[in-house]
Formats: structure tokens, C-alpha cells, sequence
């Protein structure tokens, strides 16, 4: 059954609540979208591991610009994402798109749905992120949610100039002429391609915790990853 007709079901069935979603109360439903942020930026354009929520509201299912991971029933769904379509979304999305990659319960109150909603008219729109954070809605940080700040300049100790693998250990040459080696299970070798990653061509060492034997090597593009890397001992 096509994506639409799910969300014709959902949308029909919004009677139900149709009152709740007109006492939604923003913000409360700003503390509702803290459980929002670790997958989602408010910035438009600035996709994590879902899409950006800038500029939603309103805005076609399954079309945030530059984001490519959604599931064919939202790249195939066809209505916008007004007050009536979120309401059955944020209800239970696997029901309403089956096969979405959107790892979310649901949320099962509807008065928390009205209210997340109507934070969402606001913070959804042109310039509503800015605004919410501006009005004390949520934090300034929240825009830009999980979203690492880009790689600039960096030292030469952390930029990356050749790494080996040899045996079960990596061995990390970095800009200052130093060579450490890790081992393999340490390391993290990660691909950035978007405004916050490195320059093209550069590869980044960075920290990730424990007691500093753990790191993880950015690179711009996988084929910088390929022409950095070799298998010699």
C-alpha cells in the first residue's frame, strides 16, 4: 500500500485530537523536542543522522535539500509537513510510513504531540530556529544540535600527512614529523564531507576519549581516505 494512504488514514483519523492541536502550547513542546536533538539540527541544511528540521513546516515529505537517507516511502510519499501530517508522524511513524528508517517509538499523549507542533510552526519555518532560540524557546546550541564545529586551521601535531597498517596496529604520520602507532581497534577512520569536515585533501586527528590511546582520523572524501592509507609493515 502506498505511503498516501497511510497518511490519509493518519490525517482522518486527527479528529480525535483536532483540539488538543489547537491548545498546543510551544513552549512546552520545546522541552518536548529536546528528545529531537540528537538527531536533528534546526539549521537548515545541516543534516545528522536525520534530516535538518530547518524550514520543515510546510515543506514536501521526503525533499529536505542535500539529505539522501530516507526510506522510499517518504522519498515516494506525497503531502507536505503541516500540523495534521506531523500529528499522525509523531504518533507513531512506523505506522504511518512502513519501513521508515526513523528509529522513534512514537509519542502516544496528544496534547505532547499538539505541543511539539506548535513549537514546531515556529522553529519549522524561515528563520525559526533563530527566532525560538532568540524568544528563550531553547537553547542557542540546539540549532546547530549534535552537529560537530567545522575543521579550520589545525595544528601540525593533528594534521595527518600518511598512516600505515601493518599487522594489527596503525601508524599515524602527522605534520610535526611524529609517528605514533595505535591499535587498529582504537582508531576510528571517518569520512566528513560536508561543511564541517577538513579542507579537501587534509586529514584531521582528533582526540575520542579514554585515556588519549583512542582517536579518530576525519577525511574530506573517500578517496582522500584511499590515497592516505596503505597496508605496509
Amino acid at each position: 500500500m502506498k505511503a498516501t494512504v497511510f497518511v490519509a488514514t493518519a490525517i482522518a483519523g486527527l479528529g480525535a485530537t483536532s483540539d488538543a492541536l489547537a491548545d498546543g502550547d510551544p513552549t512546552r513542546g520545546a522541552q518536548h523536542y529536546r528528545a529531537c536533538v540528537a538527531c536533528h539540527a534546526l539549521e537548515p541544511e545541516l543534516h545528522l543522522s536525520g534530516p535538518s528540521l530547518g524550514n520543515v513546516f510546510e515543506r514536501k515529505a521526503g525533499t529536505a535539500e542535500g539529505f539522501v537517507r530516507y526510506s522510499d516511502g517518504l522519498k515516494t510519499a506525497d503531502f507536505i509537513w503541516n500540523a495534521a501530517a506531523l500529528d499522525g508522524w509523531l504518533k507513531d511513524p512506523a505506522a504511518m510510513i512502513p519501513g521508515t528508517y526513523m528509529v522513534f517509538q512514537g509519542i502516544a499523549n496528544p496534547q505532547a504531540r499538539a505541543d511539539l507542533i506548535a513549537f514546531l510552526e515556529i522553529a519549522g519555518k524561515p528563520g525559526g530556529g533563530g527566532k525560538a532560540a532568540a524568544d528563550g524557546l531553547i537553547p542557542a546550541a540546539w540549532l546547530r544540535a549534535g552537529a560537530p564545529e567545522p575543521i579550520r586551521d589545525v595544528p601540525p601535531q593533528a594534521r595527518v600527512t600518511a598512516i600505515r597498517h601493518c599487522g594489527d596496529s596503525y601508524f599515524i604520520r602527522t605534520d610535526d614529523g611524529q609517528e605514533t602507532p595505535y591499535w587498529e581497534k582504537n582508531i576510528r577512520l571517518k569520512i566528513d564531507s560536508v561543511e564541517t569536515g577538513p579542507p579537501k585533501g587534509v586529514a584531521v586527528i582528533l582526540g575520542a576519549g579514554m585515556a588519549g590511546d583512542r582517536v579518530s582520523v576525519i577525511f574530506s572524501s573517500l578517496t582522500d581516505l584511499i590515497s592516505l592509507v596503505q597496508e605496509k609493515c
